[in-house]
């Protein structure tokens, strides 16, 4: 029976079907920000009480307020924007999303069907212009359609490997009356990823592992990605084995970062062990990563002397950066499940005599302290951004509260990386693959949501912070008591690194002149601000930031040179590093001088 042929109380408008599927699909919240093409939504979203709406104030921010809510909870986020400039608003917040594997579904508006092509007011190409910024997309001409791919869009954005998905609905399919027919069994006629793990794969993974003299274990956000119970498979079989491991930016908190056998995160700005460790290890398994360029370093150079295994849910990320000897394509808690049993059914011992010669140089590497840094204790000191991280999360700790760090882009993303000890999984979000500055505020945003009781952290950079400062406003008119820590050097702190390392000191455009008076801004935005010029300073002012049950802007005015330590340049290998500011950048692929050990000598 067609729609125009069932009785008119059985039909329901485009819109009302749309809200009935993301009900049926357990959506509570939607990001958005209403304008002419998607009014009949929010129409229905009036009327209805099962949905909440959170106005943000930029539709980039609506799509990184969806992500911090996907990262932290494990579902699926929600985006509701208007026809063009809203959709294209919202494409840098789906790129990023894209690259770091976030299941986002984004509702966009589109002119009439008949006006499609016409260059009709706030007509964009949405379709068009997102297929490289999604994992799929629809445009939705056919009210009878809406419930169907609207289930489907979920299902697609979280099977397999995560990725944001747009849906475009013209107004006239949002307004005409069609049949809403439930929710299908999860599904899609041609998309069926892979998530049971080869068994010959996994058996001779293990193989590899126990003949291992120097193994390693990398991990990324794979394993947090397939939920919280890969977590515990992982630190589970690092236990077992009795190996080393390492976590990506993304991977941070999928294995516990107190615990003896983790070296900390490896890449350009990892640590000395972790990346030593990767570059001499004999036999690699990575899992849930997609050796980025930021891990790798330069490619010839990446782990010469090591057999790899790469287990991943996305059979495209196999050989594509680095050509492996083992790949097992499937979801990453199934692998690990598997991996350890056939652990334990394979009867053939460890070398436990290398291992403990392996781990012995591991701790000589460790014993370096390459995290150490030096900071002048009186009180009127010059804070370093190093010590303003440690302290916050020190005290952070007294409150005893469930804790999420949400960053901006640039130099205290990797601080705070490096100095905030992640004991369990979906507590940090960070841009990682687009580097989008802007994302830590609203991302926050979207945690608090979420957990309205949680202590949220957006740490930050003074030029960061501006690129989605609007959404204090979307803080206060939710009364999200986000705390935002400001780590001020007034330069765009990672771009006048790379040119003081890398470009002669030629600080082009790099200084962030005119800032606004922080304090003052967060006040005129209904929030509480308050400022560290000086170690004597910092401590009440975390104290009170973390106390006050309000959005917070605490504006820290940190050592405008330090630079963030150690630092693969780009372009050099794992054990190219410098280890501090005595240290020269190598020149060109390699560079007399780099010891055996790795150490950059000058």
């Amino acid at each position: 029976m067609s729609a125009t042929e069932r009785p008119a109380q059985d039909l329901l408008s485009g819109a009302e079907i749309v809200l009935r599927a993301l009900k049926d699909q357990g959506v509570d919240v939607i990001f958005g920000y209403p304008g002419g093409a998607v009014l009949p939504i929010y129409d229905a979203l009036f009327q209805q009480n099962a949905i909440r709406h959170i106005l943000v104030r930029h539709e980039q921010a609506a799509v990184h307020a969806a992500e911090g809510y996907a990262r932290s909870t494990g579902k699926v986020g929600v985006v509701l924007v208007t026809s063009g400039p809203g959709a294209t608003n919202a494409v840098t917040g789906l790129v990023d999303a894209l690259m770091d594997s976030i299941p986002v579904v984004c509702l966009t508006g589109q002119v009439p069907t008949h006006l499609i092509g016409n260059d009709a007011f706030q007509e964009a190409d949405t379709t068009g212009i997102t297929r490289p910024a999604t994992k799929h997309n629809y445009l939705i001409k056919n009210v009878d359609d809406v419930g169907r791919i609207v289930h489907e869009a979920f299902y697609v954005a979280r099977a397999g490997r995560p990725g944001p998905v747009v849906i475009d609905l013209p107004k006239d399919v949002l307004i005409n009356k069609g049949s809403y027919r439930g929710r299908p069994e999860d599904g899609h006629r041609s998309y069926r990823p892979t998530t049971e793990p080869d068994a010959a794969s996994i058996r001779r993974a293990v193989e590899m592992l126990k003949a291992a003299k120097r193994p390693v274990v990398y991990a990324g956000g794979g394993v947090i990605n397939a939920g919280p119970e890969a977590s515990r498979l992982l630190t589970e079989f690092v236990h077992l084995t009795g190996f080393p491991c390492t976590n990506t930016l993304m991977g941070l908190g999928a294995f516990p970062a107190s615990d003896r056998q983790f070296l900390g995160m490896l890449g350009m700005h990892g640590t000395y062990e972790a990346n030593l460790a990767m570059h001499g290890c004999d036999v690699m398994l990575n899992i849930g990563a997609r050796f980025d360029d930021r891990v790798t370093g330069r490619l010839s150079a990446f782990s010469p002397g090591s057999l790899k295994i790469h287990a991943d849910i996305d059979p495209s990320s196999i050989n594509k950066n680095v050509r492996v000897d083992c790949p097992i394509v499937g979801d990453a808690e199934k692998i690990l499940r598997a991996l350890i049993a056939a652990w334990k059914a394979d009867e053939t011992k460890p070398d436990t005599g290398a291992i403990a010669a392996w781990w012995k140089q591991i701790e000589g590497w460790r014993a370096r302290d390459c995290l150490r840094f030096r900071q002048a204790t009186s009180a009127d000191a010059i804070i370093k951004p190093q010590y303003a991280i440690q302290r916050l999360y020190e005290l952070s700790l007294e409150t005893r509260k469930d804790t999420f760090i949400t960053t901006e882009v640039g130099q205290h993303q990797m601080w705070a990386a490096q100095y905030w000890k992640f004991e369990r999984p979906n507590r940090w979000m960070t841009s990682g693959g687009l580097g989008t500055m802007g994302y830590g505020l609203p991302a926050a945003m979207g945690v608090q949501i979420a957990y309205p009781d949680a202590l949220v952290i957006d740490i930050a950079g003074e030029a960061s912070i501006l690129m989605n400062i609007q959404e204090m406003s979307t803080l206060a008119q939710y009364r999200l008591p986000v705390k935002v820590f400001i780590l001020n050097n007034e330069y765009m702190g990672m771009v006048r690194q790379w040119q003081e390392l890398l470009h002669g000191g030629r600080y082009s455009e790099s200084y962030s002149a005119a800032l606004p008076d922080f304090v003052k801004l967060a006040e005129s935005f209904h929030g509480v601000g308050l400022r560290a010029t000086k170690v004597g300073e910092l401590d009440d002012v975390i104290r009170e930031m973390l106390t006050v049950d309000r959005p917070v802007i605490a504006d820290i005015c940190v050592d405008q040179k330090e630079n963030c330590f150690p630092m693969i340049p780009s372009g050099a290998a794992h054990n190219e590093m410098l280890l501090g500011p005595e240290d020269e950048a190598p020149k060109g692929a390699s560079k007399p001088g780099v010891t055996e050990e790795g150490m950059v000598l000058v």
